[in-house]
Order: C-alpha cells, then sequence, then structure tokens
C-alpha cells in the first residue's frame, strides 16, 4: 500500500492523505477530530451515462440492490446495524457516479468499513429474484411519487432528453423508465455488478475523527483481499458542440398549479474555469432572491412568483444551466419569456458589478464551507474529485478557483452561452383555470435539477420492501 500527502494553500487548513490497494482500490483520509464521529464513502465510478438503451434506470435499480444483503448480512441487516450503531446511511445514483455513505460514532467506524467490503466482495451470494422484484417495485414507486404523479415532475426528464440528442449518454435521467425497469433480469444485474463493482473502479474515503494508521489495516484487512478485475468498457463519448444552434422547444399541457417557464443552457464542462465562471453568472442572474431575476420578475414586475438559475456540474457532458420560472395569477409566458431575454441580453452586454461578483463569490463560498464543514460532506467531496478529476486534493481548494473568477470572464460565457439558440425551452399550460398564486410556496416547483439527477436509497424504502 503506497500513500501520498499534501497540505496545499488555500485549504483552510484541511489535509488529506492518498493511498491504493494492490487490488486497485484508491483510499482518502483526513483527519478531523472535532466531534467524535467519522463518515465513510464510497464512490463507484458508474452511473447512468454508462447504461444503454433498453436498460435505463439499471445503475439506480443496483444501488437498491446493494441493500438488499449480502454474503454475511441478510435483507435489510445493512440498514439495521448502521442505525443500531447510532450512525445514519444512504446511497445515491447520477449521470456519472454511484455513491454509499455512512456517517458512524467513531468507534464503530470499523462496522462501516467491514459493511461496505461485504457488499463490494460478496453481493452476488445473496443477489436472487426475490430481491430483484423487491427493489424493482421500490424503484417504480419511487418514479410514481416524485416524478410521473407530482406537479412539474417530469420537467428534469423531458429538458434533458431534449438538451442531449437521442442516443446520447445523458440523454436520459438515471431514474430510468418504466418499460426499462420492467425489462431488467437478474442476469442483468448481475452482470453489471460484475462490470462496475470492482475495488479498481471505486475511491473510499474515511474522514473525522480517526487514528490513520489503524483505518488503513482496517480498509487492508477487509478490502484488502478482495479480488480485482478489469474489462470495464469505456463509456460512451458525451462531447456536443459548444451552443446547441438552436432554440428547441416543447409546450407541455398538464394538471398545474401555475403557467410555468424553464429552461436549459448547454454550458462548459465541470472542473474548467469557464464552468466555475459560468456558475458565477448564474448566482448572480438567478441565485436567490438578491438576484436579477429574481429582482426583475417577483418583486419589480410581479409577473412571477418564483424564479431560479442553478448549474448542474458534469464533466463528461457540457453542463446544464437549469431556469425555472412559474407565471403569477393569468401572466402568460411569452411575457416572462421577453424579460428574462431582456435581462440575459442586459447581462451579457454590461456582465456584473462588483457588487455582483462579491455577493456570488461570498454564496458558492458559502456552499463550499456548507460541504467540506461536516465530515459527511467532505468525505463526499473528497471522493468527487478523485473520481470526476482524478485528484482528491482539488476539493480542498476548489472555492480558491472560484474567488479568481475575473468578472470579464463571467461576462463572457454569458454572452456565449447564455442566448436563445443555446437553450432547450419547456412551457407548461395547465389544462385546469389558473389559480392566482400568493406565494412561492403556492406553485410547487420542479425538483432541484442537481436533486433530479441524484436519486435515493431511502430506509424507508428499504422498509417497503420487507
Amino acid at each position: 500500500m503506497g500513500h501520498t500527502a499534501t497540505d496545499q494553500a488555500g485549504t483552510g487548513g484541511l489535509t488529506a492523505t492518498e493511498h491504493r490497494l494492490a487490488n486497485g482500490l484508491r483510499v482518502v483520509l483526513s483527519e478531523d477530530h472535532l466531534t467524535p464521529v467519522a463518515a465513510v464513502c464510497l464512490w463507484y465510478d458508474v452511473g447512468s451515462r454508462h447504461e444503454v438503451k433498453g436498460r435505463t434506470g439499471l445503475a439506480h435499480l443496483f444501488e437498491h440492490l446493494m441493500f438488499q444483503g449480502s454474503k454475511q448480512v441478510q435483507g435489510n441487516g445493512h440498514f439495521e446495524l448502521v442505525q443500531g450503531a447510532g450512525g445514519s446511511l444512504n446511497g445515491t445514483t447520477s449521470f456519472e457516479r454511484t455513491n454509499y455513505f455512512e456517517t458512524m460514532p467513531t468507534h464503530q467506524l470499523e462496522l462501516a468499513l467491514w459493511l461496505e467490503a461485504d457488499r463490494m466482495g460478496s453481493l452476488l451470494a445473496a443477489l436472487d429474484d426475490e430481491s430483484m422484484e423487491n427493489q424493482r417495485d421500490v424503484v417504480k414507486n419511487e418514479r410514481r411519487q416524485r416524478y410521473d404523479n407530482v406537479p412539474y415532475g417530469t420537467a428534469f426528464e423531458k429538458l434533458t432528453a431534449l438538451a442531449y440528442p437521442e442516443g446520447h449518454p445523458y440523454h436520459h435521467t438515471p431514474i430510468g423508465s418504466m418499460a426499462d425497469l420492467d425489462a431488467a433480469t437478474l442476469e442483468d444485474a448481475r452482470a453489471f455488478f460484475r462490470t462496475y463493482y470492482a475495488p479498481g473502479n471505486a475511491v473510499l474515503s474515511v474522514v473525522g475523527d480517526i487514528d490513520p494508521e489503524q483505518t488503513l489495516a482496517w480498509i487492508e484487512k477487509y478490502f484488502g483481499s478482495i479480488k480485482s478485475h478489469d474489462g470495464k468498457p469505456a463509456p460512451r463519448d458525451g462531447s456536443l458542440p459548444e451552443t446547441i444552434g438552436e432554440q428547441l422547444r416543447e409546450v407541455v399541457e398538464e394538471e398545474v398549479p401555475a403557467r410555468a417557464l424553464m429552461a436549459a443552457y448547454r454550458l462548459p464542462h465541470d472542473g474548467t474555469r469557464a464552468c466555475d465562471a459560468a456558475d458565477l453568472a448564474l448566482t448572480v442572474l438567478g441565485g436567490g432572491e438578491s438576484s436579477r431575476l429574481y429582482n426583475r420578475l417577483v418583486r419589480r414586475d410581479r409577473t412571477a412568483v418564483a424564479a431560479g438559475f442553478g448549474l448542474l456540474r458534469l464533466a463528461g457532458a457540457p453542463s446544464l444551466g437549469w431556469l425555472d420560472v412559474k407565471t403569477s395569477g393569468d401572466v402568460e409566458v411569452p411575457v416572462i419569456e421577453a424579460a428574462i431575454d431582456e435581462e440575459l441580453a442586459r447581462f451579457a452586454e454590461e456582465g456584473p458589478t462588483a457588487e455582483e461578483m462579491e455577493r456570488a463569490q461570498a454564496q458558492l463560498e458559502r456552499e463550499w464551507l456548507d460541504r467540506l464543514g461536516t465530515v459527511a460532506g467532505r468525505a463526499d467531496e473528497l471522493c468527487r474529485f478523485a473520481v470526476l478529476f482524478g485528484d482528491p486534493q482539488l476539493a480542498l481548494t476548489a472555492v480558491q478557483r472560484v474567488l479568481e473568477v475575473s468578472a470579464e470572464e463571467v461576462q463572457a460565457v454569458a454572452k456565449a452561452k447564455l442566448r436563445p439558440d443555446n437553450r432547450a425551452v419547456l412551457v407548461y399550460e395547465p389544462t385546469a383555470p389558473v389559480e392566482i398564486a400568493q406565494s412561492a410556496e403556492d406553485a410547487e416547483g420542479a425538483e432541484d435539477p442537481e436533486s433530479a439527477a441524484t436519486v435515493e436509497a431511502t430506509d424507508e424504502n428499504e422498509e417497503a420492501a420487507k
């Protein structure tokens, strides 16, 4: 087992050490003795972008199957053991990865490591038709509850399908389709595990009140004997032209509480300075109640009850800028759209003010501090930068790169990308008479794209599958 350690400037005193087991498993450790807890996070380099046509949703379905028992832990035992020890846990699936995580009292860290190693090494011993059918039903019910049967629930799915063309690996979202979930077989699941759930395709981070030497000894003990294997195919090419080149548009007539305008703009890949600039641009334009669009549409014109603009960062394909506006009363969508285009054109022409830059950078810095301020959030960020960019140390200096972006760079990316010919547009028209909304809460919003792109396994889901 080899290791490296760095202590870079701009990390706020946070450090991390890196190690690699002989079977290829990458390990990242970060000590934090502020509270007597430890977070374990395991990222597998597999998500919905690795799926093939006809088997969408398989990565997410398999995430649920990982909680259905392994060789030495039967049924719902993973949840029962962690929660019985005073810990918390979950798992999520996105376009680009699947992760599993526990936060434990320090003295229960070994238990979490053993549990993760057991299912990495022996899940196939417990995977059978009964667990497959249980979790298939759970995932289908999750789709009904979070997507199909809620207002605007399929908005992100529809916009993604517009923004990424047919055949593109990001064309479908991680939740998958009902037809493909029904079509998935037990052998599909087994083949998926054999292909992607290998030590060399994973990064394990442990953060918190730990003894690094003892933690590494446990990791070697439980993960070191898991056999390495190759054979993972490279993900399909996610590259696209820098802009869409035209405005793509779809009108949806559904029983929703208010008219809505949603749009997805093609933006630079995550991990680039241009992506950080785009993040700042969207924060100025639509990041909260002090943003330009909120002030224009909600406060001044009173044509909308909610207006937001956020960034879905993606490393393997162009990122998406997600615009979401709910109209007020009987206001028509063209009125909203004209005001938005006017504000975007003004921003592209003038750029952000010094005050707006300071506020946006402070907002993104606070979000970064929130993530790294908890052991679980830091463990997740270390895994993210290790899997997507090859270097977990980048997680500790990410905010510094955002703070170095200039107003001119923010203006340039807005001018190049936030244009009508670089967006997919979704217009919601209610099938019933529009009721006048008194507040943003009255017009229930579409799911945050970051959340919609990440589907979770929860203890309630697992209990329902018992």
